[in-house]
């Protein structure tokens, strides 16, 4: 909707702008590693910055200012009024280096709140980490791109021909510019995306499935019945992640082979979404015991899952959320799985049939609850909604490459609140499963042990399973340590 100054943000867009504070930024990022060409000489970074600075076209949102007061809209810049020197940065972490070093500059990178006097991104090239790579990082306001969104953009961004050369910057693709990838076929679906037909008739059935879905979730959730291994919100037990929190970030990674998890899925009867939900729910259980703070109940996690119509590209969200149980009360992976299951098919089913403004309509309200303490800043006081976040979101199927640099490692982050400490994402790439661990320094003072419980969890399902798996190579781990 275009208004006299602007276009006006649709509701569940504008809610993320409403709940940032200083202590919860609410922008997103992806953490992306390349390997240098083998015919690049040692001004090939300097020579990518030069080339990238002259690119000074600029697609939405990379040109959308953020306007106000009264209904927040973005006004679309023309490309000479944004400074390209202020959104592009050129790093590098102190010798001798390091994926922990990386995850330092990365962390406090990711704390810091992106300035509403300009356009809500920034990019980051990032050098010195190890001989032969380099890092990018770009965080943009979740407001404007959420994570299908994100890897849509990467997909047009990266290319699959490591000898395309002069390819284009992020903010020069945006999420409606030219595509360089050369793939002309879709990449592979959200592992949690839920797939559905809208109703040609729309309008009243449409109404009807939502006002159903929402007053049998609300129902639950205020009542408490409903049968076991369902998750709803406000159902959840208060944990150590579900109190008030600070702006200092920690970040952590791990990766797995995807024929790996695949294999696990198959033998346990369950999703890789149930598989990936497990491992977190694993790992969890391990970590709050040895706080000595596991809730007698399940851990609930809510789940984003994309509700964005095939081929339909644009700025801003299109997901709505399910409940899941996370299993941390049950000691055993294979009965873990099992519970899981269970929960994520019974939130799949209560999901509504319906799609576009229909859907938002129901993401605004169930989210209500849990949005309206955020934005008035009384977060983390009362129930949680949840416990903690865990996504993930399409990936890239086939090896990419930006100007010859093979893509190594994709990694997002996320955003949290107060109240909701830890958001667990996990995105595939080229047959890897790239999980970010994003949490407040000072609720998780070692979360990287989250991480490597995460790997041990997995190994325990393997294990009651009675698989075995030889790793093509050592899994990828890096953690923010506290200066």
């Amino acid at each position: 909707m275009i208004g006299m100054s602007g276009k006006i943000l649709k509701i569940n867009d504008a809610a993320w702008l409403f709940a940032e504070s200083q202590r919860t930024p609410m922008h997103v990022g992806i953490l992306a590693t390349f390997s240098l060409p083998e015919d690049a000489d040692e001004c090939y970074l300097e020579d990518l910055i030069n080339e990238w600075r002259r690119v000074r076209t600029f697609a939405p949102p990379f040109n959308y200012l953020l306007q106000g007061p009264g209904l927040p809209r973005w006004r679309e810049l023309p490309d000479h009024q944004i400074d390209i020197d202020y959104h592009l940065r050129h790093s590098a972490v102190p010798s001798p280096g390091g994926e922990r070093a990386l995850g330092v500059l990365v962390s406090r990178l990711h704390s810091q709140r992106l300035d509403r006097r300009y356009p809500l991104w920034e990019c980051h090239v990032i050098e010195g980490v190890e001989p032969g790579k380099w890092s990018l990082y770009v965080k943009v306001h979740h407001s404007q791109i959420d994570g299908v969104g994100g890897l849509r953009l990467a997909r047009r961004m990266f290319s699959v021909d490591p000898t395309n050369r002069d390819m284009l910057p992020p903010w020069a693709i945006g999420t409606s510019g030219p595509d360089q990838s050369g793939v002309d076929r879709p990449a592979g679906k959200a592992l949690a995306t839920v797939a559905r037909k809208i109703d040609p008739l729309a309008g009243a059935r449409s109404a009807a499935s939502v006002a159903k879905s929402l007053t049998k979730t609300f129902t639950e959730s205020v009542t408490g019945l409903g049968g076991s291994g369902r998750a709803v919100p406000f159902r959840a037990p208060r944990s150590v992640l579900n109190n008030r929190i600070n702006a200092p970030r920690r970040f952590a990674t791990q990766s797995y082979e995807m024929d790996r998890l695949t294999a696990v899925a198959k033998a346990a009867g369950g999703s890789l979404n149930d598989v990936f939900l497990a491992i977190c729910g694993g790992a969890l259980r391990r970590y709050l015991t040895e706080l000595g703070e596991l809730p007698q109940q399940s851990l609930t996690a809510n789940v984003p899952v994309s509700v964005r119509a095939e081929g339909v590209v644009g700025v801003g969200n299109a997901i709505s959320f399910l409940y899941a149980a996370l299993g941390t009360d049950i000691a055993d992976p294979v009965e873990r799985v099992e519970v899981i299951r269970k929960s994520t098919q019974r939130a799949k089913a209560r999901l509504p049939h319906a799609g576009g403004p229909m859907m938002d309509a129901y993401t605004s309200v169930l989210m209500g609850p849990f949005l309206a303490p955020a934005v008035l800043g009384v977060g983390g006081y009362g129930p949680p909604d949840a416990n903690l976040v865990i996504s993930n979101v399409p990936g890239l199927r086939e090896a990419r490459y930006f100007n010859g640099s093979r893509l190594e490692a994709y990694y997002p982050l996320s955003l949290l609140f107060h109240g909701q400490a830890l958001n667990i994402t996990g995105v595939s790439s080229a047959g890897t499963f790239c999980i970010g661990y994003t949490g407040c320094r000072d609720t998780l003072p070692h979360l990287q042990r989250v991480a490597v419980y995460s790997g041990e969890a997995l190994e325990e399902l393997e294990a009651a399973l009675d698989l075995t798996w030889e790793p093509t190579e050592d899994p990828r781990q890096s953690e923010a340590p506290r200066p």
